[in-house]
């Protein structure tokens, strides 16, 4: 078995799209700025992050709509290893992103610093100081 991607429910593709593309810089699959599907690849080439329009998915499995007065639609959090936290960072920094908080210690090993795209779900970018111990 192998993870072939982390996919997000979005209601405004595009403003996803540009968010992914252009501040988290990663590599669109097709360029489908309007959706209603898109696959992101990080330079790393390990498991992309895809965007499905939430009206699609819907169809398909019910509790990804909306649903006024109930439970909030599904939501998840991306996290993204990244060799050198505060260059990243400063780069989200220069290309329009800010963050919601960091770059901060969560553990003696990682450091990490969170964003949030423009659905609110959170990305989390990882910086790994020391591998666990075995």
């Amino acid at each position: 078995m192998e993870l072939a991607q982390v996919r997000l429910l979005v209601t405004d593709f595009a403003a996803c799209y540009r968010f992914y593309a252009d501040v988290l810089a990663l590599t669109p699959q097709s360029g489908a700025e309007r959706g209603p599907y898109e696959k992101f690849s990080p330079p790393a080439g390990s498991a992309g992050i895809a965007l499905q329009e939430r009206s699609t998915m819907a169809g398909v499995l019910a509790e990804a709509g909306e649903h006024p007065g109930r439970h909030a639609p599904l939501r998840s959090l991306i996290a993204l290893r990244v060799d050198d936290l505060d260059a990243y960072c400063a780069g989200i920094a220069e290309r329009g992103g800010v963050l919601a908080q960091g770059p901060v210690p969560m553990t003696d090993r990682m450091r990490v610093a969170h964003i949030k795209d423009p659905e609110g779900n959170v990305v989390e970018l990882q910086e790994w100081l020391r591998a666990r111990p075995v």
